[in-house]
C-alpha cells in the first residue's frame, strides 16, 4: 500500500526563485571586470654588455727543469697530471758524475794514507825532541807537513761532496703544487742543465679578455661580467646559465690595438688552460624604457601592450628588446611602442 507524500503550497515556486537568484549572481560576477594593477613606465639606465671571448688561464705557471745535463732515466708525469710540492717528477742521470766520484773518494783515500803517515812522524819528532837526540828544525817540518795534509784532506772531501750533490739533484722536482699542462721531454732524452721537464700551473685560474681599443675608456676595474656555459663556441650564442665574474685587474699597456682583462669567476678550477669561454662585459651605459615582462601578449606574431589612456585601455603595438633585472626583479626593454609616463595595464 502506497502512501501519497503531500506537497506544500508554493514550494516549486521557491526552487525555481533560489536557482535564478544563483544564475544571476554568477552572472554578474562574470561579467564584473577583473582588478588589474598598473605600471607606470620610466627612463631607466643599464649597462650595454658586449660578447667577447675569454681564455682561461694559470696566474702562474712554472718551470719544472733540470738542474743537472744528462740522460731522462725515469720520467714519472703526463700532461693532467695533479703533483705536489717537492715530489720528484723526473730523474736524470750522467755517467760522469758516478766516474768522478770514485776519483775524488780515490784521492781523499790517498790522503787519509798520507795524514797518517805524518801524524807519526809528527809524534815521533816530538818524541826525539823531548829526548835531545831530535833537532828543532825537523820537529817543524813534521808540524807543517801534518797541517797541509790536514787541509788537503778537508778540500777532498768538500769536493767529494759537491760530487755528491750533484748526484742528487739529477732528481727533477716539482716547483709547485698544481697540474702539469705539459712535458716537452721524453724517458730518454738527453738535456742540459735548467732546461724545461714539464710545466707546471698550480692556479688560481682567471679569464682573460683581449677587447678593442675603442672600450679602453669605458672599461672599469670591479664591474661584474656574466661568463656562459662551457662548450660556448660561437659568438652569436646567447650565455646559458651564466656565472657572476668581476674584472678583476685591467692592464694600462695597450699591445696591437687590444686591451688586456683578468676576471675572476668561482669554480673554473677544473676547466682547461686555455679552454675559450664566452663573456658579456660592459662596455657603456644608455638608457631604456622597460616593463615588467608578463604586460606584453602576442597575438599574430605581434606583441601588444595594453595601456591606459583617458581612462580607457587600450592596445598599442610595440617591439621588444633585451630582458634583464632592475632591483631583483625582471624588466624588458621596449625599443618603440611605450613613451616614459605611460601607465601600462598589468594582467
Amino acid at each position: 500500500m502506497r502512501t501519497a507524500t503531500a506537497r506544500r503550497p508554493g514550494h516549486g515556486i521557491a526552487i525555481h526563485l533560489a536557482a535564478a537568484s544563483i544564475l544571476l549572481a554568477g552572472m554578474m560576477l562574470a561579467a564584473r571586470p577583473a582588478i588589474a594593477a598598473e605600471f607606470t613606465v620610466e627612463t631607466v639606465t643599464v649597462p650595454e654588455m658586449k660578447a667577447v671571448f675569454g681564455q682561461v688561464e694559470s696566474r702562474i705557471v712554472l718551470p719544472a727543469r733540470g738542474r743537472i745535463g744528462g740522460s731522462v732515466l725515469t720520467l714519472g708525469v703526463s700532461e693532467g697530471d695533479m703533483v705536489q710540492e717537492g715530489q720528484t717528477i723526473a730523474l736524470v742521470v750522467d755517467d760522469k758524475i758516478a766516474l768522478q766520484l770514485q776519483a775524488a773518494e780515490a784521492q781523499l783515500r790517498a790522503l787519509n794514507s798520507q795524514l797518517a803517515n805524518a801524524r807519526i812522524e809528527y809524534e815521533r819528532a816530538q818524541q826525539l825532541r823531548a829526548s835531545g837526540t831530535g833537532t828543532q828544525s825537523r820537529l817543524d817540518t813534521a808540524r807543517t807537513q801534518l797541517g797541509v795534509l790536514t787541509n788537503q784532506v778537508a778540500a777532498a772531501e768538500a769536493e767529494t761532496g759537491v760530487i755528491e750533490q750533484n748526484a742528487r739533484e739529477g732528481a727533477v722536482l716539482a716547483p709547485a703544487s698544481g697540474r702539469v699542462l705539459g712535458v716537452p721531454v721524453t724517458q730518454g732524452s738527453v738535456i742540459l742543465a735548467g732546461e724545461v721537464v714539464a710545466r707546471i700551473a698550480p692556479g688560481p685560474y682567471y679569464l682573460r679578455l683581449s677587447l678593442p681599443e675603442r672600450h679602453a675608456t669605458e672599461i672599469v676595474q670591479g664591474a661584474e661580467v656574466l661568463v656562459g656555459e662551457r662548450g660556448v663556441t660561437k659568438a652569436d650564442t646567447p650565455l646559458r646559465a651564466p656565472k657572476a665574474g668581476r674584472i678583476a685587474k685591467l692592464y694600462p699597456e695597450i699591445s696591437d690595438g687590444r686591451v688586456i682583462a683578468d676576471v675572476e669567476v668561482d669554480g673554473i678550477g677544473d676547466y682547461f688552460v686555455n679552454e675559450r669561454m664566452l663573456v658579456s662585459i660592459p662596455v657603456g651605459r644608455r638608457d631604456v624604457v622597460s616593463i615588467p615582462p608578463e604586460a606584453l601578449h602576442t597575438r599574430q606574431g605581434i606583441d601588444y601592450v595594453r595601456i591606459l589612456i583617458n581612462g580607457r585601455e587600450t592596445e598599442v603595438a610595440v617591439i621588444p628588446g633585451e630582458r634583464f633585472e632592475q632591483d631583483g626583479l625582471p624588466r624588458l626593454e621596449i625599443l618603440t611602442g611605450l613613451q616614459p609616463g605611460d601607465r601600462v595595464v598589468l594582467p
